[in-house]
């Protein structure tokens, strides 16, 4: 078969087995998790390949960014990669149109196969380096009011990690709707007008190569690459890009989280708040002795996040960290 399913790595699966684990696979984006496998896009065809799991040693993501990427300036800031090592070595990158999908897929990845990496071996080293740099820091003693607060966000963040997909849509839905209030209005119309324009040019190019005109080949290029750069923009006015769809996404994502720690007696911090990233900062700050008690820590934690801004340098994974939770606090006027 053209489209059979291909094998990356030594250990192959029977046919059988994986085309139903194909099928059950939970997908992410052009890619896919199952029980047997996981599934990796080609450059046209989603799910195009297979590694078996157990021939995986590390699954993360690379990020190539353009100029201003690290200040959030730029209409095309960053293009995302999964990257899939197995056999001891050997990688396969796949290139993914939202980033929040490689990232629900890293986070699915560390709770259902924790044996498997889910960061590259340079990262790895960074963030060992980091966190014996914050050992460095945190207080001599730990009084007994700040060693009972850690353990409640120890509980916390435990129960918190049971539903990545709750947490990863409150960080997403946020981001997008810190873009879209960012956004100047002019721009989604200036490029639904170019998008219109190369319609229109694409389908004159096709009238005129039937028709043998000799302009015919100048209007492709321009209505496909038209079509194609203002399509994977995030700029265009669509049913799912507009005021009301990204305001009701941040609610129900707000509303989602706020049942899920209601269950959960006595949960430290706002639900609108609830992510890891914050619960492990937060602790930090504990441990460095800054605080003894979880509100006053959120609230260095608050003063924290508004002291970075573009001129400030920080590191990938911290960069990468503050990009996760940021963007809540700033649509929730750090209230």
């Amino acid at each position: 078969m053209i489209f059979k399913t291909r094998q990356l790595g030594k250990i192959s699966i029977d046919q059988e087995e994986l085309a139903a684990d194909k099928k059950k696979c939970r997908k992410f984006g052009p890619c896919g998790v199952g029980e047997k496998a996981i599934y990796l896009n080609s450059f046209y065809l989603d799910r195009r390949y297979y590694v078996k799991l157990t021939s995986v040693q590390r699954v993360f993501k690379r990020v190539a960014m353009s100029k201003g990427g690290f200040t959030g300036k730029g209409l095309f800031a960053t293009l995302s990669y999964l990257v899939v090592e197995y056999d001891n070595g050997q990688e396969k990158q796949c290139i993914f149109k939202h980033e929040e999908d490689v990232d629900r897929l890293l986070s699915y990845i560390g709770s259902t196969h924790p044996e498997i990496s889910i960061h590259s071996k340079k990262a790895e080293k960074r963030l060992a380096e980091k966190e014996r740099r914050l050992s460095e820091k945190k207080a001599a003693v730990i009084s007994p009011k700040a060693q009972e607060s850690l353990r409640v966000l120890e509980n916390s963040y435990s129960y918190l990690e049971k539903e990545p997909d709750l947490y990863n849509e409150l960080s997403n839905a946020a981001k997008n709707k810190r873009i879209y209030d960012k956004s100047n209005p002019a721009y989604k119309w200036v490029a639904l007008f170019i998008n219109l324009m190369g319609v229109v040019s694409l389908a004159y190019g096709i009238y005129s190569l039937v028709n043998h005109a000799g302009s015919a080949m100048y209007f492709l290029l321009f209505g496909l690459a038209a079509i194609f750069l203002f399509s994977g923009a995030h700029v265009l006015p669509t049913a799912k890009n507009n005021k009301k769809y990204i305001e009701n996404r941040m609610k129900k994502a707000v509303e989602a989280m706020e049942e899920y720690v209601g269950k959960y007696p006595g949960f430290p911090i706002p639900a609108r708040y609830a992510h890891p990233v914050v619960l492990k900062r937060i602790k930090d700050i504990l441990l460095q002795g800054r605080s003894e008690t979880i509100s006053e820590s959120l609230g260095i934690l608050k003063s924290d996040l508004k002291a970075l801004n573009s001129s400030v340098s920080v590191e990938q994974e911290e960069y990468e960290e503050i990009m996760a939770i940021k963007p809540i606090f700033l649509v929730m006027n750090y209230e």
